[in-house]
This record gives C-alpha cells, structure tokens and sequence, in this order.
C-alpha cells in the first residue's frame, strides 16, 4: 500500500510539471521571445538615442560637465525603464514588485547611502561648478585632468596617464584646488646664491633672462620679479617669479629651472651646497 502510495505521488507531481510546462512555459514562449527581442533591439535604440543627444549638446556647446552626467543619466534612466517594460511583457508582476522595493525601501536606502551621496555630489558639481572636464584639480593628495563627469564618479587623468576615478562626494565636500580655473599660475623658481654674491647683480641677470622667455608674461602685475626671501644655513635665498598661462606651467617650470642654473653659472655666480666639515683630533 505504502508503494502505491509514494508511486501515486510521484506520478502526481510528475502530471503537475507536465501541466507547468504545458500551461505556463509553452504558452509564454512566444510572449519571452518577443520580450526579448524588444530588449534587444531597445537596449540599441539607447545607445543610438543618447548617441544622438550627445551630438545635439556638442552642437548647442553645452557644457561638457553636464553633457557627460546627462549622458550617464539618461541612458541609465532609459535602460531600468526598458528592464521594467520587458519585466511586465513577460508577467512578472510590477505592482508586487514595486511595492516590495517600496517596503524595502529603507533598508536599500541605508544600503545604497553612500551611492547616493555621490549623486548628490555630482549635482552639487554641475550646479556650483567648481571645476569642468579639461580643468586641472587636486583634491586630498589626487591630482590630474578631469576627462568625465559622470552621475556618482569624477574621471581624472593623471600626468602619467593613469586614471583615477574619485567619488563626487569627495570633489563636493573637501577642499580642492583648481589650476586651470583663472587662466594663468605663477611660477616660483627658488635659488640660492653664495654669501658675499652681489644680490643686485643677481637680481639683474635673472630679470635679463627671464625677458628672455617668449611664453610668459612681461609687464604690469604679472612682470617678473626676483625677491628676497631668506637668509639660510649656506646661502642667500632668492626667488624668480613670473606669470604663465596655466597650460604651459609645467614647461615653463622646467625650462626656468634650467635657464636659471645656467644663467647664474655663466656670470660666475655661485649656487652654493650643503657642506660637511669634519675636524679630526689627533689627540
């Protein structure tokens, strides 16, 4: 008896999946391929939608901060729309699902605070803009050119070429230092000359050759100057200080650095080093 029972059983759950392939699966199979050919061809009408947008914001030269974050909003946007769409196709319940995210709300929020956070950062960036795509920034230690500025993560690209990606609550809420916003930087090149130099001759020869350089700026605020700025251990510190479009800082650093090197040794005037006198006691 036990046997025909567990065999009755068996035959009834056998008969059960019969009728959920027969009346569930079967049935909805044109109804699942159809859901995801739209998926399909959906998810590339995104690409080519936002594709298009992009074109139209370069044509109307809309910022390119907020190209970027609109690009990656709208297309994210359009896809969990098309996901839901598909979802509802096949007959998955919407109603039920969105009241269980509804539910679920409060803990996917504490969850996702962080996320959120970025977002909100990143509308804080485009709003107060205190940098775009093409400036030069330095934040907590990270430097490089902002490439993208995209809806939680800030793109940067190193002098190296590596990237860095940086969460925009980070940008938005710590201090940061923009070297591209006001066109030009100064650039200091320190040097010291030896005790008993002529400091004014010094100060001659390197006003002499920074007129020199063709791609700095020579007159009113922004003329070159040489200060005083110390009297150290070895040496008398001066300083060069000239003015240059923010883009050509780097070269100019380097060829001033060079140009004062070799400015100095050329009119014989020293640029001492640290020295180390050792006296031996015969004793």
């Amino acid at each position: 008896m036990e046997g025909e029972k567990f065999t009755q059983e068996g035959l009834n759950l056998l008969q059960g999946f019969k009728d959920f392939c027969t009346n569930v699966i079967f049935e909805n199979i044109p109804r699942i391929i159809i859901a995801l050919i739209i998926l399909f061809v959906g998810w590339k009408l995104i690409k080519v939608l936002t594709n298009f947008l992009h074109k139209i914001f370069t044509k109307k030269n809309i910022d390119n901060s907020l190209q970027s974050f609109l690009h990656s909003l709208i297309s994210i946007a359009l896809k969990t729309l098309l996901v839901i769409t598909v979802a509802d196709m096949i007959g998955i319940q919407m109603t039920s699902f969105i009241a269980i995210l509804g539910a679920a709300g409060l803990a996917v929020g504490m969850a996702l605070q962080g996320t959120l956070q970025n977002f909100a950062g990143g509308v804080i960036i485009l709003i107060l803009k205190p940098y775009r795509v093409g400036d030069f920034i330095d934040q907590g230690g990270v430097s490089g050119t902002v490439t993208e500025i995209q809806i939680f993560n800030t793109v940067l690209t190193t002098l190296d070429n590596k990237v860095i990606i940086v969460p925009n609550t980070q940008l938005a809420t710590n201090t940061l230092v923009n070297y591209t916003r006001s066109g030009k930087r100064r650039v200091d090149i320190p040097v010291g000359i030896a005790y008993g130099a002529n400091i004014d001759e010094a100060r001659r020869v390197l006003l002499e050759y920074a007129q020199t350089i063709e791609t700095i700026y020579k007159e009113g605020a922004e003329a070159p100057v040489v200060v005083c700025t110390g009297l150290g251990a070895s040496s008398v510190d001066l300083e060069l200080r000239v003015w240059s479009d923010s883009a050509l800082y780097a070269a100019n650093h380097s060829k001033l650095t060079q140009g004062v090197y070799e400015t100095l040794g050329a009119h014989n005037i020293d640029i001492p080093f640290n020295q180390l006198q050792v006296h031996i006691n015969k004793d």
